[in-house]
This record gives structure tokens, C-alpha cells and sequence, in this order.
């Protein structure tokens, strides 16, 4: 058997040969670039349920980051709110504070400075500016600098005014005297 006989049997004879097969002529006259109506209509619904996918999914990916937008823009209206209430009691604490190392801040007084001041801390504002702390030119603002042959490195001396922050955000310096070591 050579390799053009590979269609015939062993004998050498035509497998096919006698047998009657004529294929139909229907089967031939089906127009291949005409599909059936059934496909048309499943392409159809499939091509349109794809585009209300994608429809649905930007309307979703747009409703998150309008969500989220709208979040990010509120809490930052909050931080806004309370930053504008502080700075208009500054004036106000700065008085309870002198009032207080004056030693004349007693009875419901005191009471209402520390009910106010619970206030202020429950909504994230944090008082700062303490004697002995190391001078740290991004939070304190000196107003009174002296030289000492003993100070190793700048401290605060005297808090003039106490510093305000809301979280890692300055509202205020604290405004402080120092002391550092002599040049």
C-alpha cells in the first residue's frame, strides 16, 4: 500500500465503491451568509443584554464614586465646621487658660471650662504647647528666644498662648518662650 492508496482497503479496492450514496441537494441549499431567523433573534437578545450590562455596570461604578465623592466631601465640611467653630473660640479658651494658671477659674466655672473642653476633645481637637517640651518649629511659634549656658538643646520656657490641632492638622501655634543653648 502506497501512501496515495490510504483511502483504500487492504485489498486494495475502494471502500466506498458500490455503495449508493448520493448526498442530498438540500442539505447544499442552505445560503451560508444567511443565518436561520432563530440565530437573528438570540444575537440579537445576546448583543442587547451585553449593552444593559455595561449600561448597569458604568451606572454602578458611577453610583460608588459618587458615594464615595460625596463621603470624602462631607467629612471634609465637617473638619471645616469644627476647624471654623475652634478658631472662633480661641479668644475664649485663651481666657479660660490664663484664668486657670491665674488660679481664678473655680466652682461652676470650672466646671463649665471642663465640660468645654470634654466638648472639644470628643470632637478631635487636641491642646498642646507644655514647659520642659523640646522646641519643634512646625508646631510652636517663638515669640521669646534666650540663650543659656546650660541648655543642651532648645526647650519651652513659657507657653504664651496654647496650640490647637484637629488630628495632624496645626490651627494654631503654640506661641511659646524658649530657651537653647549659646551660639
Amino acid at each position: 500500500m502506497t501512501t496515495n492508496d490510504s483511502a483504500s482497503g487492504a485489498d486494495g479496492t475502494d471502500p466506498l465503491e458500490g455503495l449508493d450514496f448520493e448526498p442530498s441537494q438540500q442539505a447544499f441549499d442552505v445560503d451560508a451568509d444567511q443565518p436561520t431567523p432563530e440565530l437573528t433573534e438570540l444575537e440579537k437578545a445576546q448583543a442587547e443584554s451585553a449593552e444593559r450590562l455595561g449600561d448597569l455596570q458604568r451606572l454602578n461604578a458611577e453610583y460608588v464614586n459618587f458615594s464615595k465623592r460625596a463621603k470624602r466631601e462631607q467629612e471634609l465640611a465637617r473638619n471645616r465646621g469644627i476647624e471654623d467653630l475652634l478658631v472662633g473660640l480661641l479668644p475664649v479658651l485663651d481666657d479660660v487658660s490664663r484664668a486657670r494658671a491665674a488660679g481664678d477659674l473655680t466652682g461652676p466655672f470650672e466646671a463649665i471650662s471642663d465640660k468645654l473642653q470634654a466638648t472639644l476633645t470628643r470632637f478631635g481637637v487636641e491642646s498642646y504647647g507644655e514647659v520642659g517640651e523640646e522646641f519643634d518649629p512646625a508646631v510652636h511659634e517663638a515669640l521669646m528666644h534666650q540663650s543659656s549656658p546650660d541648655a543642651t538643646s532648645t526647650t519651652v520656657t513659657a507657653v504664651i498662648e496654647t496650640g490647637y490641632r484637629i488630628g495632624d492638622r496645626i490651627v494654631r501655634a503654640a506661641r511659646v518662650a524658649v530657651t537653647g543653648p549659646q551660639d
